[in-house]
Order: C-alpha cells, then sequence, then structure tokens
C-alpha cells in the first residue's frame, strides 16, 4: 500500500519484474575491474557499512542438537542459495550487495555468494578494500534479510530459536567479523527485543565481551512490538546508558520505508530515506527518552544530515505549544531541540549542504559513512567524496568529521598516526602545527 512499506514486501514480496521497477530475473554476472588505491585526502571510520553474513553464521554457534531450530542455507537445483528462517526460504539478493557489479546488474534477482565481491562477506578481504578506499576503521549492521536490528530473527515462531539465533549472530560478529582485526571493526550487536530486561543483561554481557554499539528499532510498533511511549524499553534503556553502548537507529530498522505510492520505483524510496530520520528523531524526543536518559548517545544511521536545520526549526515552533497540544514538559528539563544537541549524532554519505551548516548541527555530531556494499556506497571513491563536500572547512573539522566524532562516540581508536600524517589533510595539520605564529 501506498505511504509506509514494509521492506519485506519491497525485496521478498515480488516476482517477475515488480512495481519498483526492478527485475528479480538472474542475467549476467559482471564483475568491474578492482579500482586502483585513492589518493588519502583523510583517514575516515565508517559508521555505516553492512556484512553478508556466510552459511555458518547460525549453524556453527549452537549446540549440534539446535541446528535445525537457527537459519540455515540451503542449495536449489541451480546451485542457488537461500536462507530457511522459520520453514520459508530468503534468497540471496543481488541488490543487497551491489558493490562491484555494474549498475545495470543492481537487481532483486537470487544470487549465489560467489557472484558477490569477496569483502562482501569475507573479513580480510573487506579490509583490502578499506585500505584502497581510505577507511581506518568500520562499523557494520546486519544484511537486508535479518533486519538492521535483527528483527527477523527476534520474532522468530520458536522464542528460544529466536534467542539462539540472536546470541549466534552477536557471537559471529564480535569472534570473526570483528575478531579478524580489532583494531579497524567497531563492534555493534543486534538486540533481544521480546523481553527488555533480558535484552539489558544481554546488554552488559556483550559491553563485557567489547560490544560497542547496538543496531535497535526506530520504532517498534511498525512489527507488532511496544511503542516507544510507555516505560516498557527502560531496562533496555537504562542498560545502554550505564555501559555507554551506542544505540544506532538505521533507517528501515522499524521495518518501514517510505513509498508514496503504490508504483513509485526503488529510486523514489531511496531519495526519501532520510524521512525515516527526521521522523526518529522527533518521535524519540516527544517519547522523552534522552529526558528519562539524559547520557544515552543514539546515532541516525544512514539518515542523512541536511534535514537537521529544518527539523531544529521545527521542534522550536511546535515546542511553543506544548501546553496547547496536552503534553507536560517540565521547565527545568532541556527543550527538544537541547535534547537534540545533547543525544544525537547524524551520519552522512553525502550531504555538501550540512557540511555548510555546521554552526547549526553541531560540528561534534556529524560523522561520515560509506555503505559498502549496497547500492548507496560511495566505494570506492568515499576519498574523492568527502574532499569535495569537506574541504572549505578548517582542517581540525575535517579531522573531526572524518574520524574524530566517531572515536570518541563509539570509544574506538583513530587512525594511526602515521596514517593521518601520510594524508593530505594531516600534512595541513602539520604545516600549521610547525608555525609557531598560526
Amino acid at each position: 500500500m501506498p505511504g509506509q512499506e514494509t521492506v519485506d514486501d519491497i525485496l521478498f514480496g515480488a516476482s517477475g519484474d515488480t512495481a519498483l521497477g526492478m527485475s528479480t530475473e538472474r542475467g549476467t554476472v559482471t564483475f568491474l575491474p578492482d579500482p586502483s588505491p585513492r589518493e588519502l585526502w583523510c583517514p575516515i571510520i565508517s559508521v555505516d557499512d553492512h556484512v553478508l553474513e556466510p552459511p555458518g553464521t547460525f549453524v556453527d554457534r549452537v549446540p549440534a542438537a539446535d541446528r535445525d531450530l537457527v537459519p540455515n542455507i540451503v542449495t536449489d537445483d541451480a546451485g542457488l542459495p537461500s536462507w530457511v528462517v522459520d520453514g520459508e526460504r530468503f534468497p540471496l539478493l543481488t541488490q543487497d550487495c551491489a558493490v562491484g557489479r555494474p549498475e545495470s546488474e543492481w537487481t532483486f534477482a537470487p544470487a549465489k555468494f560467489e557472484e558477490f565481491r569477496t569483502g562482501t562477506y569475507d573479513p580480510e578481504a573487506r579490509l583490502a578494500d578499506m585500505d584502497l578506499n581510505g577507511i581506518s576503521a568500520s562499523l557494520n549492521f546486519p544484511s537486508t534479510l535479518w533486519g538492521f536490528a535483527g528483527t527477523r530473527l527476534n520474532l522468530m515462531k520458536d522464542e528460544r530459536a529466536a534467542l539462539l539465533s540472536v546470541r549466534a549472530y552477536n557471537d559471529w560478529m564480535i569472534d570473526e567479523w570483528c575478531g579478524a582485526c580489532p583494531s579497524r571493526y567497531i563492534p555493534c550487536q543486534i538486540p533481544w527485543l521480546r523481553d527488555p530486561v533480558l535484552a539489558a543483561e544481554e546488554i552488559r554481557k556483550n559491553h563485557e565481551r567489547g560490544f560497542k554499539a547496538v543496531s535497535f528499532s526506530e520504532n517498534p510498533e511498525v512489527r507488532g512490538l511496544p511503542h516507544l511511549y510507555s516505560e516498557h524499553w527502560d531496562p533496555f534503556f537504562r542498560a545502554c546508558e550505564e555501559t555507554g553502548t551506542v544505540i544506532n537507529l538505521h533507517i528501515g530498522s522499524s521495518g518501514s520505508v517510505t513509498r508514496p505510492s503504490s508504483v513509485s520505483p526503488m529510486i523514489v524510496t531511496a531519495a526519501l530515506f532520510p524521512l525515516n530520520g527526521l521522523v526518529t528523531v522527533v518521535d524519540w524526543i516527544f517519547a522523552k527518552i534522552p529526558l528519562r536518559f539524559p547520557d544515552l548517545k543514539v546515532v541516525l544511521s544512514e539518515a542523512g544530515v541536511s534535514w537537521v536545520p529544518m527539523i531544529i526549526e521545527r521542534l522550536t515552533k511546535e515546542f511553543r505549544h506544548i501546553e496547547g497540544q496536552g503534553m507536560i514538559w517540565d521547565p527545568s528539563d532541556p527543550t527538544p531541540v537541547e535534547l537534540l544537541h545533547r543525544n544525537f549524532w547524524f551520519t552522512s554519505i553525502e550531504d555538501p549542504s550540512a557540511f555548510r551548516m555546521l554552526d547549526i548541527i553541531g560540528e561534534d555530531k556529524v560523522m561520515l559513512e560509506m555503505d559498502y556494499p549496497h547500492p548507496d556506497t560511495s566505494w570506492p571513491n568515499t576519498q574523492a567524496l568527502a574532499q569535495e563536500g569537506l574541504a572549505h572547512l578548517d582542517h581540525k573539522v575535517i579531522m573531526k568529521l572524518c574520524f574524530g566524532n566517531a572515536s570518541r562516540l563509539y570509544r574506538h581508536e583513530p587512525p594511526a598516526p602515521d596514517l593521518i600524517a601520510r594524508s593530505v589533510v594531516g600534512g595541513m595539520n602539520a604545516q600549521v602545527s610547525s608555525d609557531p605564529d598560526a
């Protein structure tokens, strides 16, 4: 239906030529030539990338007797793999790992693992792709099938199987993916959504294991879970606050994205992705979550940044009428705009106008991402895109946006000093530092 479209309807609800204007029929498989290493303008910590989970993600991390309960890969007569979840088959989709393929092949066709660039599912190969693109560290979300907050796993029919699957996923993320190079990967877990008390226990346990973040749902009510305006989720939020675990709200993690009409193509939905962030930040503020948990850190992942000045204006205007709208807000509490500046961070693939409004947004609240391996990705040209958008800024601000803000927020080590020194922006810093009158 028009309006809010579920991600499942878009990806798995059609056959043949979809209403989104993209084919699901298999065709030619072409790999673009490997790109050459890019000039290092400034090292970047990418705070939004994705993985393609390998076949053993779940079955390799549960007891043998439980392997039939968790998601597993089966292959059909044509050699095409599908994940089996609750008895239903879900193919791998070319669109989910488009990097390294020509745009003409960015379809919803089912695909084999070997038809994707190796860096999509192999952490060592990913490091090489990061190196040629000037990415010093990366935070990764699940592939689209699982929901970016792991919702499909959480809502499996058997609750025990669901918990086994969520824990197995997090084990794989910290031990195998991030374990391949802890200095280059920022561990982000998926939450347990069926019980906020147990979810809080998982956050505390995973904090001790080294997880820095959790991918939560923008709006749990969309998936039949309790809404954000009650105190249902407070044990989970409290655990995140106490452990410093950053809450990432990735667009589409609610299970829905905006599709204005029944025939709107995919490009319309993609152009409207920032609406998810805009809606989410307003809803979380008026649900008073950051009022109850003042030290909570929330990131609007892949939502862009250019809309932030507009929503600051709207929050200012509507807050003048807070009493007339039947809402109680203690005069001693921070205003919605103050909460936005205190508790929320924003991420950018490409936001040239936002980088000229940092005095409004806050230069400490913006981070960069490359969204590898999705169609939105800036790989392998992230360096050139960053230079194009940020070159007018002071070198210290550039380094904040490229890696400093992310390093501080996620408590992850910054790029090595020699890497910074070799970059163009690092060279500017050295020149200024060597000038006693600067």
